[in-house]
């Protein structure tokens, strides 16, 4: 009832005046509540400015900043410029109605008065405000040297000369723009004072300036890459003349083209020249940042194209025709294809010039750039931009430019308004009939929907502009599918939405066209879908079975009546294809109405084909069995059954060829014109837009086609000498056999030849034989991955001492690879490399060293800066630049190698000199070259010397160092140096070197300077001395020939100035490169110990191992920088951690552990070398002591990005592909990246090729290459992160969200590269509501470290409508530059050597080896870097890789189906932009987002391939629970993907093999898996149902049970051999990539580590989620969550997480288990029945107890006592409103049956519940109170027994705050009834036949019986409620959940009374941790010393 309007009553001025100023005060000191903080901090800039300003926010934002800044030099101007920022927001909200303004404005206030109180009590004399800002502002302005600042920048910009570095210039510029900005803002300020015009004491000649000063602040706005708009900026790509000629290309060029001129109205900007996008923009209504944007996207894409087409030369700078046609045609590609299929003429046909495709181009990034969610609908976008092209022609044809009629005047986002907000609305509403999952497909439209409406001529009918009545426009009605859609409908009801510009239908009478309903396909939720996907590959199965069979049961001879009987699978073939084109029909309803006429008619013709042939052969088939029945010997119709079957045989195999083998297939495409082959085209496959040639090369055909042979056979060979032919004597027996004697009321079998046991034996056989396949496939692919990765030259060098063995063949190798052709030395080379032919170490060595050096260290320095090595590993990784020229003749090609391999090596070689001192010089030498590094050690050790001599010595000296060498050369050339020198004596030779390099190196300890004047005096005496002493010993030890000797004894000269002390005086003390020298030679002489072991961190060796073997592996060869494809790299970010806070770190977990305190336990060393890093002047032994309570010295943002290193966080995934930048940037210094240098291709060919490389190494590099470096690696990378939320949490209340914002922002400070996309969100008042605006908004920061907005695009509404990563990704994929992308998630992360290969993976999408088609998706190889935090996150690890490694190696090549799979992979941008984006979005059905990129890749004529040469990290799950989770997640959207019409499409057009490829590696791997399991419960049913009927009673009668096929078939250790083949891939892997030994180690590992145990346990994951969303759907993205697992997780939880996927089935399985084992006729023994039923025994054990075996500390006592407490009480709690599953067993409970909410699925759930039954039906006629009654009554009987039980139930359970009032009576009655219920029992076992054993019998049938009746009473949820019986349900819910879980917490408990179990058990779950050092045991008991309570 309507409540009655009331009279509003007239209230007093003066009571009115008294509320306003009540609630005024109140919300007042709310506000001062909420300000608190702000005036804590005291600064103006502190106070967010709330967003209902969002016109003059920016501004205020701005004055607030200046007013922070300037109050640091004149608190006065601060608080002037504050109350000018107050006056703003007074003027723009005077009644503060808006969110936060009351409260920005009383913060304000505050800082207002704060900086009154700092004039130290001065008078305000507001009347002078502005002139003290005027003199403010002079002084301010010659402080800053303003002018000189000008003049500076202009001579820059004007010159050529590139001495100032980037560094300098960009800090003037922004010294500049912050100048400019103050100058705007205190112009502002003064204007806003002097508003009453008091400006005469005001200086005319300083304002006048001050406005100059504030207008040049619109040279300075903010920008992307291009400073393109703005002048005032350096720009540092004037030296580009590909970009200088992208920006002419663009130019609107009135007087040199028929175009239209613009009108008087139009403002043409003023710092750059009208373009096409100028035009556009004004003629259609884009948004002024969407052009800004896609005008430098096309400006980059064009000037990219023009550099890998060759530099512009000319001094025009105009563009080739070629760059332009490039980009062009990959625009249009799809819009032609388009075109053609649907029959209309291309529009870009009429772009005759490259300025007409310039304007198509342009307008098709413009459409698509402001598209928001219609960016998912690529054809839709084709046809909105087929009508904009028409017109644009039609208004480029005018006189004067004129306005679309699509524009809405006075709009600035007319395009988003006019054309796409209103499909924007139709795509939201039609979202929300998704109802969180609970709505079916087949109910609403999803994007796919939307799309495949623009592939059928009848989208023309929407008209242009949209033709808003269109059925496809309106939107659906919302249905009512839960309580919550109730709720929110009514809520709707209550309040409707406001939209802007909304304009509304005129009703003209007319009936409204019907809405268009679902296109082309509906995905209903059936399993059907499996066989409608691929019905081709169940044919071939069914026949083959069905072929094997009949051949078996015919004993093998093919006879013409065998034959007649195996022709029986034609009829099949052909039943079975009937049945898909009744699928075809059935499955189509709900899209009818929306699809082309041709496709209903091709499926009804194929649907009426099918019936008419299947009923004419199945009446031939039965005409000839008949006919061979009567023995009549004629074959009449046997012969028209073979010349029907025959002749649709031979025109089947016909028509496959034609459309399926590749030749074939194209010869067919030459002759498309005829209308036969388009006839049986049309027929046999349906005509999409997408899917068409979807054919390979024919090698590659017949590459998957011989591996798909070898599986088959292998298949075929297995099921029918293993399977089939074991059983087919005793099928024939068991027929046979009539004797037997059923224990229960047998309705089928005994009259039906024992049907029931047939099928019990038949069943698992078949289901194996459908399933094994899968095995093959895997057993095959392994093999086959495992030979291609051997020819790929993986695992080559696997550890350190092959890295060691092969470093000198590297620097040859990375130029091959690398580095760009040069030279004729280094031709380009597209091939591998082989890893054992060396190269001669001859001149183009020591080149290729002096290449490899500069980028090797940098690796090197890159270990270091991760910690992954200390100083003293990176000392000795590092590799010298090889430009030193050694020793007096300069010894040009001897290479310098790092110290890691010389370590030692003098020494050894003195060794062996001592050894062999009585070998000949030759066979010495001999010796000594045999170890390469003894050699170079050697040789660099004799010419380093004496280059340290000559450099330190004075003439005399040198004179001394050239004689002695100039003997030892002679003595080595006549082969006399042993007799002329003693080597016994060289280690005193080397003890005085070491010595006296020892000194030189040594660094000066003193500070002062006068003492260290004095200690240099000192060192140098030292070394005087130093050098005596190897004098003398070279004189009087080391020289052996007397004559010699007496030579130097009466040498004048240098007696002389060894008398005189002359000889080594005046030393030139080693300073800069030579003291480098000396160190380096220090080291080589004193490094004694091995260096076996450099470097000692896993990871760094991982790393370089990896690196230096991805060197001789086949690759393209790389062009250089400039050349080479532009990319982006683009990541999805939510709401997870960017950097681990400090309160993060600190904050202990429920067992006293931090994130610091883990880390340094976990990964000591890098823990060590962060601090040697952080703490200098430590020694490194002496850091292990520093602790977390010892290191409040280190910087706390560096200990955060230190500890974030080690997480999954998004720093650690930025940090790694902005090695990207840094790798172009070190790859573009070394190639000498100038202009000049790469005209020619290059540098010019020199005779001396080290001059060649005479560059400037990347960390010294010359000024003229930085800028020019910089701003190729700028134009070639940029890094997008996609943080939707950053909008929220900039401004949100919760600290955490604040933090995170504030490390976004901080990873932008660190990287000037990095830009962050986020979805903006606007309130607005409009009509007085509150409306929300959206924005895609671009930022980065600048300088000073501040954000800054580059562009703002406004969306249509709410963005978020599908699939939240997929639609993240969309918003900000605009902002995305380059040829290419890269998809990251923010889990991964890159490596800088990897880095270093991109150029190298980017010409792949040049290649035409890898297929018939261009590369479309690049995949890469991907390392998990968690593997090593315990054994779960190994085995995760270990499974991965072997997906992403060598499965993904198999499906790209041979069999052409990878996909892309969520890794990082490398997409062609442009052409999945033009065709849907990177991912699809529909809510559920593409829950998977990423794969359907590559399902979509390869239906529109893609290529994906796969390639190991590089690398990115990526983080797993660590902890079981989130495996699970993660498991749980992909196995449920491969049972979202079998709905989906790409898996349909892909399953009905690939060939027959490919075919099978696609589906053995996606959804059927789920399939088969889930098969798997199922077949284990039909194999114990079949065993349950022989032993409860007696047949095996019966078959032991007849000695069956003795045959051994027979117990092979029964044995259920068949299903474990068949279960090891699936480990084949690990082991491969393993053998591969470490070789045997350490692969067997590895292996055996794993098992003792419960491998297992671990991926049975996933297989029960996999199967329940996977049928459940194939039952009931409702699937949900699930969060896994990245943290350290390390902590203890409660049995609750765990019981909630598992009860219903693993436990119920565990126990169902062990219930079987025992009811065979009791019932069976077998003789058992334990040993033997343990063996026959291991394998089901251990999957049972697994799903049950496998979450406390990998559950930490899961057997300590003390916290099993906590489990059970929490446990109990989440038991009984009862829940209340908002309550989580978590907290009450009820909530919980009610979650777990929420799916459950469909007819169809309730069916299932009756139908699949109904298997409990049976232990009641056999095990009631097997009591002893039974005797030989074989009739109903018995069964009856045990009905009444099961509802005593209920009743006793409620008796037992009634209610105690129902009886509160007579509880002593319900006690008493209570009593009674048991009492009685054991006086009746007891009677009962002792006069009647009943048994204690029948007792528990009757327990074991009654549990299955209850649990049945629970699962049909939950599926009947409504019924039950009605009935008020749904209390009793949940009752007896509760009582089957306590009960089960004290079934498994009982053995916990019992297992934790042993404290050595628990140790095993930590032992077990953190091994790899134990192998690094991690003492868990301590670690779980942390700091805490409450933790064991």
């Amino acid at each position: 009832m309507d409540t009655p309007q009331r009279t509003p009553r007239r209230i007093s001025k003066r009571v009115l005046m008294r509320w306003e100023a009540l609630v005024y005060r109140a919300r007042m000191a709310a506000a001062l509540r909420g300000a608190g903080e702000h005036q804590a901090l005291g600064g103006a800039s502190n106070t967010t400015v709330p967003e209902t300003l969002r016109s003059q926010r920016a501004n205020i934002n701005a004055i607030l900043e200046t007013a922070d800044e300037l109050g640091k030099q004149d608190h006065e101007v601060a608080r002037i410029l504050c109350e000018h920022a107050y006056t703003l927001v007074q003027n723009l909200d005077p009644y503060s109605e808006g969110r936060g303004v009351l409260q920005f404005k009383t913060g304000l206030l505050s800082v207002i008065k704060q900086n009154r109180s700092r004039t130290a009590g001065e008078k305000i004399v507001r009347s002078l405000d502005a002139v003290k800002l005027q003199e403010f502002y002079k002084k301010y302005r010659e402080k800053n040297h303003l002018d000189k600042l000008e003049a500076e920048a202009k001579t820059s910009r004007e010159s050529d000369s590139y001495d100032e570095d980037s560094a300098t210039i960009e800090q003037r510029t922004e010294l500049q723009r912050r100048v400019y900005l103050t100058a705007r803002i205190i112009n502002e300020a003064i204007d806003a004072l002097t508003e009453d015009g008091q400006t005469e004491d005001l200086d005319p000649e300083l304002k006048r300036i001050m406005e100059e000063d504030a207008n040049k602040l619109r040279e300075y706005k903010p920008y992307n890459i291009l400073p393109l708009e703005t002048p005032g900026v350096t720009n540092a790509f004037s030296s580009f003349p590909e970009v200088i000629g992208a920006a002419r290309a663009l130019e609107y060029k009135v007087s040199s083209s028929e175009l239209p001129d613009f009108p008087e109205d139009f403002d043409k900007p003023q710092e750059r020249r009208v373009d096409v996008f100028d035009f556009l923009q004004y003629t259609f209504g884009f948004q002024e940042d969407n052009a800004a944007n896609q005008r430098e996207h096309l400006i980059l894409l064009l000037s990219n194209s023009q550099s890998r087409l060759g530099v512009l030369v000319d001094t025009e700078i105009k563009l080739d025709d070629g760059a332009i046609s490039h980009v062009y045609l990959s625009m249009m590609e799809n819009y032609e294809r388009w075109c053609k299929f649907l029959g209309r003429e291309s529009m870009a046909k009429r772009a005759y010039s490259m300025q007409l495709m310039i304007f198509l181009t342009a307008l098709y990034l413009l459409i698509w750039g402001e598209a928001a969610n219609l960016r998912f609908l690529p054809e839709c976008l084709c046809y909105i931009f087929h009508h904009m092209a028409d017109e644009m022609y039609d208004l480029l044809d005018k006189r004067e430019v004129e306005r679309s009629r699509t524009f809405i005047h006075g709009s600035s986002h007319s395009f988003l308004d006019k054309i796409v907000k209103p499909v924007h609305e139709i795509l939201a509403a039609e979202s929300k009939m998704c109802a969180a999952g609970n709505a079916p497909h087949s109910d609403w439209r999803n994007y796919d929907d939307f799309n495949e409406f623009f592939w059928s001529p009848s989208c023309f009918e929407l008209s242009w502009p949209w033709r808003l009545d269109a059925g496809f426009f309106r939107k659906p009605e919302k249905k009512i599918y839960t309580d919550a859609d109730r709720c929110l409908r009514n809520r709707d009801h209550l309040e409707e939405p406001i939209t802007l510009e909304q304009e509304s239908l005129p009703h003209t009478g007319e009936p409204q066209e019907k809405k268009v309903g679902k296109t082309h396909f509906v995905e209903h939720r059936t399993g059907f879908h499996i066989y409608h996907s691929f019905h081709r590959l169940w044919i071939f199965l069914v026949c083959m079975l069905q072929g094997l069979g009949i051949f078996a049961f015919c004993d093998r001879r093919l006879t013409l009546r065998n034959i007649k009987l195996i022709m029986s699978v034609g009829p099949t073939f052909i039943l079975m294809r009937l049945i898909q084109s009744v699928m075809d029909v059935t499955l189509m309803i709900g899209a009818y109405r929306s699809t082309r006429k041709r496709n209903i008619s091709r499926m009804l013709i194929r649907f009426v084909w099918f019936i008419v042939l299947s009923t004419v052969v199945v009446l031939l088939y039965v005409k000839t069995i008949e006919e061979e029945n009567s023995g009549s010997g004629a074959d009449t119709w046997f012969r028209i059954f073979y010349w029907v079957l025959g002749t649709y045989a031979v025109i089947h195999m016909v028509i496959a060829l034609l459309l399926r083998v590749p030749w074939f297939r194209m010869q067919a495409e030459r002759c498309s014109n005829f209308y036969v082959l388009q006839f049986i085209k049309w027929v046999h496959q349906e005509r999409y837009y997408v899917g068409h040639n979807m054919y390979e090369r024919t090698r590659d055909y017949f590459s998957y086609t011989l591996f798909w042979f070898i599986v088959g056979t292998c298949k075929f060979a297995f099921s029918y000498f293993l399977q089939i032919q074991p059983l087919v004597e005793p099928t024939r027996t068991i027929i046979g056999i009539r004797n037997v004697n059923y224990r229960w009321k047998d309705l089928i079998s005994q009259s039906n030849h024992n049907a029931l046991t047939l099928v019990a034996l038949w069943a698992p056989v078949i289901m194996i034989y459908f399933l094994d396949t899968q095995v093959w496939y895997i057993l095959v692919s392994a093999l086959i991955g495992g030979f291609a990765g051997a020819r790929m030259h993986l695992g080559e060098i696997r550890n350190l001492d092959m890295l060691r063995s092969r470093f000198f063949s590297l620097p040859g190798a990375f130029v091959t690879t690398l580095v760009p052709t040069r030279s004729v030395s280094h031709s380009q080379m597209d091939m591998s490399v082989p890893i054992s032919a060396p190269k001669d170490l001859t001149d183009n060595a020591k080149v290729d060293a002096i290449r490899f050096a500069p980028l090797w260290n940098e690796v090197i320095l890159s270990l270091r800066e991760e910690d992954l090595i200390n100083n003293r590993e990176k000392e000795w990784l590092l590799m010298p630049d090889n430009k030193i020229r050694l020793g007096a003749s300069g010894q040009q090609t001897l290479v310098q190698w790092p110290l890691f391999l010389l370590a030692n090596k003098v020494y050894i070689g003195i060794d062996i000199v001592l050894e062999n001192r009585n070998f000949f010089q030759n066979e010495l030498w001999d010796r000594i070259k045999r170890d390469r590094y003894l050699e170079n050690a050697v040789q660099e050790a004799f010419v380093s010397l004496q280059s340290v001599l000559l450099h330190l010595l004075n003439e005399d000296g040198r004179a001394w160092v050239d004689k002695i060498y100039e003997d030892i050369y002679n003595s080595l050339d006549t082969g006399n140096v042993l007799h002329f020198f003693d080597f016994k004596n060289l280690l005193s030779v080397l003890n005085r070197v070491t010595e006296l390099t020892e000194i030189l190196v040594a660094e000066p300890t003193k500070v002062e300077e006068s003492e260290m004047q004095e200690e240099q005096l000192k060192m140098q005496d030292r070394a005087v001395r130093a050098l005596v002493g190897l004098y003398e010993v070279v004189m009087r030890d080391f020289l052996a020939d007397s004559e010699l000797r007496e030579y130097y004894e009466q040498e004048e000269k240098l007696q002389s100035a060894k008398l005189d002390g002359s000889l080594f005086s005046d030393l030139n003390w080693p300073t800069g490169l030579f003291k480098d020298q000396v160190k380096r030679l220090h080291y080589i002489l004193t490094i004694k110990e091995s260096a076996l072991n450099v470097p000692v961190n896993l990871e760094a060796r991982r790393r370089l191992q990896f690196f230096s073997n991805s060197l001789f592996m086949s690759m393209p060869q790389p062009p250089p920088v400039r050349k080479m494809f532009s990319f982006s790299a683009l990541t999805p970010y939510y709401n997870e951690d960017v950097m681990y806070s400090k309160a993060q770190l600190e904050d202990k977990n429920v067992d006293g552990i931090t994130i610091l305190y883990y880390l340094q336990t976990i990964v000591p060393d890098e823990w060590k070398n962060f601090l040697e890093r952080m703490i200098p002047g430590v020694d490194y032994n002496q850091l292990g002591l520093y602790t977390e309570a010892n290191i409040d010295a280190i910087d706390i943002v560096q200990l955060r990005l230190w500890a974030s290193y080690r997480g999954q966080t998004l720093a650690r995934t930025v940090r790694g592909m902005m090695y990207y930048k840094k790798a172009l940037l070190l790859q573009a210094q070394q190639e000498g990246a100038s202009v000049a240098e790469d005209e020619e291709e290059g540098h010019d060919i020199v005779t001396d090729e080290l001059a060649l490389v005479s560059l400037s190494t990347p960390r010294t590099p010359r000024g003229s290459l930085v800028r020019n470096a910089r701003s190729q690696a700028e134009l070639k990378f940029c890094h997008v992160v996609t943080a939707q939320n950053y909008g929220k949490q900039k401004n949100s209340l919760l600290t955490a969200d604040k933090d995170r914002a504030a490390d976004l922002l901080r990873l932008m400070q660190m990287y000037d590269s990095l830009r962050l996309a986020y979805i903006d969100e606007v309130k607005k008042m409009v009509q007085g509501k509150e409306i929300t605006e959206f924005y895609s908004k671009l930022v980065k920061t600048d300088l000073s470290g501040k954000e800054q907005e580059i562009y703002s695009i406004k969306l249509p509404g709410e963005v978020i409508l599908g699939e939240e990563k997929s639609e993240n990704q969309n918003h900000a994929i605009v902002f995305t530059r380059g040829e290419a992308l890269q998809t990251v998630d923010m889990n991964q992360e890159n490596y800088l050597e990897e880095t270093l290969k991109i150029r190298n993976l980017l010409e792949e999408f040049d290649s035409k080896k890898l297929g018939f088609r261009r590369p479309r998706i690049l995949g890469v190889r991907e390392h998990v870097f968690t593997g090593s935090v315990s054994s779960l996150a190994w085995f995760m690890s270990l499974q991965e890789r072997s997906f992403v490694t060598l499965g993904q190696r198999v499906l790209a090549n041979p069999l052409k189906v990878r996909m892309h799979y969520g890794h990082s992979d490398v997409f062609d941008r442009i052409f999945h932009i033009t065709r849907g984006g990177v991912s699809k979005a529909s809510k559920q059905i593409n829950l998977s987002t990423d794969i359907f990129a590559g399902f979509n890749s390869t239906l529109r004529q893609g290529n994906t391939t796969h390639h190991e040469y590089i690398q990115c990290g990526k983080g797993r799950d660590v902890g079981l629970n989130q495996i699970a989770a993660f498991e749980g997640k992909v196995a449920a959207g491969n049972g979202e993907q079998i709905l989906s019409r790409d898996v349909f499409r892909l399953g009905q057009l690939f060939d027959f093999f490919r075919m099978l490829s696609f589906f053995f590696t996606s959804v059927g791997y789920y399939f088969t898996t889930m098969l798997a399991v199922l077949t284990i419960y039909v194999f114990l049913y079949g065993k349950v149902y022989l032993a409860l009927s007696g047949v095996d009673a019966a078959l032991k009668a007849n000695s069956l049970l003795d045959n051994t096929a027979l117990l092979a078939a029964l044995d259920t250790q068949f299903l474990l051999q068949i279960g090891v083949f699936t480990t084949v891939p690990m082991i491969v892997n393993f053998v591969l990539e470490q070789g045997v030994m350490r692969a067997v180690i590895s292996f055996f590992t794993m098992q003792f580590q419960m491998s297992s145990l671990f991926f049975t346990f996933s297989l029960g994951t996999r199967t329940h989620y996977f049928g459940r969303t194939i039952l009931h759907g409702g699937t949900k993205y699930k969060s896994t969550g990245r943290g350290f697992v390390v902590e203890h997780v409660p049995f609750a939880e765990n019981y909630r997480t598992y009860a219903r996927s693993h436990f119920v089935k565990g126990m169902e399985i062990i219930i079987l288990l025992i009811v065979y084992v009791v019932y069976g006729a077998h003789d058992w023994t334990a040993a033997s029945y343990i063996l026959l039923t291991f394998s089901s025994w251990f999957l049972a054990l697994s799903w049950l107890f496998a979450p406390f075996v990998f559950n930490p500390s899961g057997f300590e006592w003390q916290k099993t006592v906590k489990d059970f407490e929490d446990w109990t009480n989440w038991l009984f709690h009862k829940g209340g409103i908002g309550d989580e599953g978590k907290k009450s067993w009820e909530v919980w409970w009610n979650e777990e049956q929420a799916h459950i909410h469909t007819f169809r699925g309730r069916l299932w759930e009756i139908i699949l519940s109904s298997r409990f039954f049976l232990f009641q039906y056999g095990i009631v006629y097997a009591l002893n109170a039974a005797g030989n009654n074989k009739t109903f009554w018995v069964y009856g009987y045990s009905w009444v027994v099961i509802v005593g039980v209920f009743l006793l139930f409620k008796i037992f359970t009634f209610s105690q705050k129902a009886s509160a009032n007579f509880q002593l009576i319900v006690r008493l009655f209570q009593g009674i009834v048991f009492l009685a219920v054991v006086a009746g029992v007891s009677v009962a076992v002792v006069l009647t036949e009943l048994t204690i054993g029948d007792l528990f019998a009757c327990s074991l049938a009654l549990i299955p019986t209850g649990w049945g009746l629970l699962s049909i009473a939950i599926a009947l949820r409504p019924v039950f409620k009605w009935f008020g019986l749904w209390k009793s349900v949940r009752g007896i819910a509760r009582f089957y959940d306590a009960t089960m879980g004290m079934i498994l917490f009982i053995p916990i408990a019992l297992l934790s009374w042993f404290p050595f179990v628990s140790t095993f058990q930590t032992r077990l779950v953190f091994n790899q941790a134990f192998s690094r050092g991690l003492e868990i045991s301590v670690l779980l008991a942390g700091d805490n010393p409450n933790a064991a309570i």
